[in-house]
């Protein structure tokens, strides 16, 4: 059965100002897809997930939204300002406040809040200010927001960034939940092993997409060289592919999607 395309990128080229950031870009992602973009700083990666969340346009080509679908982007946390004198239950809600200065909510969507807080272990957190949360916990935060959308696409942008071990199992294991009550996902992340590694597909990208498949077809050292610049050695362990840069010293490590 083929599955429904939700986001189509056709030659698709972005930049800013005189400066191409991506170009000649062909993506597609489908319903149910559980995909990892990869790639040195620089390459495009945000560049990318904007123009699909349609905050940017492309200077050539086109980005294509299935018409019924709704998309939620989670941005990197560390781009939030943290003194804003917010809770979580208002930075989750803000998001349905339709142009007025301050949430007023109804009943039903604080109870519906509270849901979504509760499904992603923030239970009991709602009042609190988000700068007192864990880093771990911020995270979750802004994934509640974006789910309190109920979107049926889930942008993020390097969603493991600046987090500890324990954290990034965390929000590893929370995707691989919420993929699996049927939220397909797109994200960018720079952990080759911590996080890209275990999921479904991953697309390689330097400007523009070097490859695009499964971590045992992309995550080998031809790939990896033309996408980072740089020699890198893939060795095997338990079944999946552990990336070395030139100097021996392996990305970190994360336990498998369950």
């Amino acid at each position: 059965m083929i599955r429904e395309a939700v986001i189509q990128c056709v030659h698709m080229s972005c930049a800013y100002g005189s400066s191409v950031i991506v170009s000649d870009v062909d993506l597609e992602v489908r319903r149910g897809d559980f995909v990892g973009i990869v790639g040195p700083s620089g390459s495009g990666k945000t560049t990318l997930l904007k123009a699909m969340i349609g905050a940017i346009s492309p200077v050539h080509g086109s980005v294509d939204v299935g018409g019924d679908v709704r998309l939620a982007y989670v941005p990197q946390v560390e781009s939030v300002d943290w003194n804003f004198p917010v809770t979580v239950l208002e930075v989750i809600t803000m998001t349905r406040t339709k142009g007025k200065r301050w949430p007023r909510i109804t009943p039903a969507e604080r109870e519906e809040a509270l849901d979504v807080l509760s499904r992603l272990g923030l239970a009991g957190l709602h009042d609190r200010h988000i700068r007192e949360l864990s880093g771990g916990q911020q995270q979750r935060v802004f994934i509640a927001r974006a789910m309190f959308h109920r979107p049926d696409v889930l942008v993020l942008d390097e969603p493991t960034s600046g987090v500890d071990v324990r954290t990034r199992h965390e929000v590893l294991h929370l995707l691989a939940e919420l993929h699996a009550q049927g939220v397909t996902i797109v994200l960018s992340t720079h952990d080759l092993n911590g996080l890209a590694a275990h999921l479904p597909r991953i697309v390689c990208m330097n400007r523009t997409v070097i490859a695009d498949g499964s971590p045992t077809e992309v995550l080998n050292p031809v790939v990896l060289e033309k996408t980072y610049g740089a020699p890198m050695e893939v060795l095997q362990h338990g079944g999946m592919p552990v990336v070395l840069d030139s100097s021996g010293i392996h990305f970190p490590a994360a336990s498998p999607v369950p």
